[in-house]
């Protein structure tokens, strides 16, 4: 009787050990500092809510201050997690900077993980586009991309580890009618991320990039929005065949994709580098 409350005891400390451990391995993020721009909303906003979840320290940038600050209450009183709103433009090298600074003021150094999420995508005809268009979808999608990379790298390469997580676009693969500008930018995307992954392989840095198909977000529903101004279809109508591109029939979720981009940040996906991930129900191929 005493051996067996003996043997007991042993084994409940044994699985509150298991159980301690499954808690700390489960903080995949722990002690990382985040920087993610578009993260007012839509994937920037659920993949800033999954860090959180997984112990990082979060700054949270977009050109919209109320919807950043709402993203860094919601995260600090879920989580009692470290969250910065930051007002950034990321088609501003000044602003870029800016929110930088403020993030080493803030959390005493720069991030070692930054995601690359703010956009725009506009369609329309190509003939009926424009430089103004071309150089909105090019200096938000890729030159956003380039200065905020361009900003945390130099001491990604000074500590030895560094994540850049750039949220790119199945159309960044293929293309499509009227979304010239969109997948160019995202292709120039995917063209940089595989160039600079290789340049800083060996240096503890991976850099990917996450390619959603349609997403439920604001983007998909303005998206329905001009198809419906457009074709003279329902909302529902035209749901249900941007949908209906997915093998899966249905759109993807933010949370799936901010899943994807935590095992990316992680030490466990430290092996995936220069890649780029579909999120798409099996849309893209390739």
């Amino acid at each position: 009787m005493t051996i067996g409350s003996m043997i007991f005891i042993t084994g409940c400390k044994r699985v509150d050990s298991l159980a301690n451990a499954n808690d700390q391995q489960s903080m995949k993020l722990e002690n990382r500092l985040a920087f993610i721009s578009g993260g007012g909303r839509g994937i920037g906003r659920a993949i800033a809510i999954a860090f959180a979840r997984e112990g990082a320290s979060i700054g949270v940038a977009a050109r919209t201050t109320k919807e950043v600050r709402a993203v860094a209450r919601e995260i600090a009183g879920e989580f009692g997690t470290d969250a910065l709103a930051l007002r950034c433009d990321v088609r501003q090298k000044e602003w870029v900077n800016e929110a930088f600074d403020k993030f080493r003021s803030h959390f005493g150094r720069g991030p070692d993980i930054v995601v690359n999420n703010a956009g725009v995508a506009r369609s329309e005809l190509f003939v009926k586009s424009d430089e103004r268009s071309w150089e909105l979808h090019l200096n938000t999608n890729l030159g956003g991309t380039f200065r905020c990379t361009h900003a945390a790298l130099p001491e990604m390469i000074e500590r030895g580890w560094g994540r850049i997580i750039n949220i790119a676009s199945i159309a960044g693969k293929t293309g499509a009618p009227y979304i010239s500008a969109y997948a160019a930018s995202k292709h120039g995307v995917l063209g940089l991320t595989r160039s600079l992954a290789l340049e800083v392989a060996t240096q503890g840095i991976t850099v990917n990039a996450v390619c959603p198909g349609y997403v439920d977000t604001d983007m998909t529903t303005r998206g329905i929005e001009n198809i419906v101004r457009k074709t003279g279809k329902s909302a529902r109508q035209a749901l249900k065949m941007l949908a209906g591109m997915s093998p899966q029939r249905r759109l993807i979720t933010p949370e799936e994709v901010a899943a994807v981009a935590v095992l990316l940040a992680s030490e466990a996906g430290r092996g995936i580098n220069g890649q780029a991930i579909n999120v798409d129900g099996g849309m893209v191929l390739f």
